[in-house]
């Protein structure tokens, strides 16, 4: 019996990095997965291939989590494919840097579609059936600079800031009916994004991280594991920073 043994959980933007990383643990523990993507392509099927390896049910869903209609469609369609949606983790995310005299209006309101309204589009469709089953664990992925900030990432940080409040004030709303939120907080993981950054730039960011390294997709799986399972059933309202120390 693995930790999420019967539950269902649906992850947004896990065809590749972060998210499918989440949604791999997720499966390895017992839980059949749901996730979305904005188009299931090659890597999203591949994705569905190695999850489905584990013995669990899995469908990738092709939907623009910024859409609040199309959100309320596929979180209908999961309900009815996988009969609960016990567990919601609101991974999606773009970014699109720059100074703010410089950041343009379609800069800002990408970013804070796809970041943080996505999140909203999801909570709002998820929390009824969670309240229904009497329970449910809601994780948003921010980020260290959604805590601190960024320059040059005025966009980005306040959509991660704002995922932090969102699950903290859900946190608030929905405790009586037995749902959980909290947030991560990663900081420099490794993955695609940053393995295309000069070694001089990687050598700058380790300094400032007290274990002198990046992280992993996986180090911020585990976390996300203890924050869906019942290891963690009185922890609600939270940000745990994945950092290595970067962020006290």
């Amino acid at each position: 019996m693995g930790l999420l043994t019967g539950k269902t959980a649906l992850i947004t933007g896990a065809a590749r990095g972060i998210g499918k990383a989440i949604a791999l643990k997720f499966a390895a523990e017992g839980a059949n997965i749901a996730f979305t993507d904005l188009v299931i392509d090659e890597n999203g099927q591949a994705t569905e291939a190695e999850i489905a390896a584990f013995g669990v049910k899995v469908k990738g869903y092709a939907s623009n989590a910024a859409d609040f209609a199309q959100t309320e469609e596929v979180v209908k369609q999961v309900k009815e494919d996988f009969g609960s949606i016990d567990i919601l983790v609101n991974n999606a995310g773009i970014t699109k840097d720059g100074l703010m005299l410089r950041m343009t209006e379609a800069q800002w309101d990408a970013v804070i579609a796809v970041n943080l309204k996505s999140a909203f589009n999801f909570i709002h469709a998820c929390t009824p059936i969670m309240m229904r089953q009497k329970g449910g664990s809601i994780i948003n992925m921010a980020s260290v600079v959604g805590v601190h900030g960024n320059a040059g990432q005025c966009n980005y940080s306040a959509s991660k800031a704002g995922m932090i409040a969102l699950a903290k004030s859900i946190a608030q709303e929905m405790g009586s009916k037995g749902i959980r939120a909290n947030a991560i907080a990663p900081g420099f993981i490794e993955t695609a994004m940053t393995a295309a950054l000069s070694d001089e730039v990687r050598a700058e960011w380790a300094k400032q991280i007290p274990l002198r390294r990046g992280g992993s997709p996986e180090d911020v799986a585990n976390t996300a594991l203890f924050l869906a399972s019942d290891l963690s059933s009185y922890i609600s309202g939270q940000v745990i920073q994945v950092d290595g120390g970067m962020n006290m």
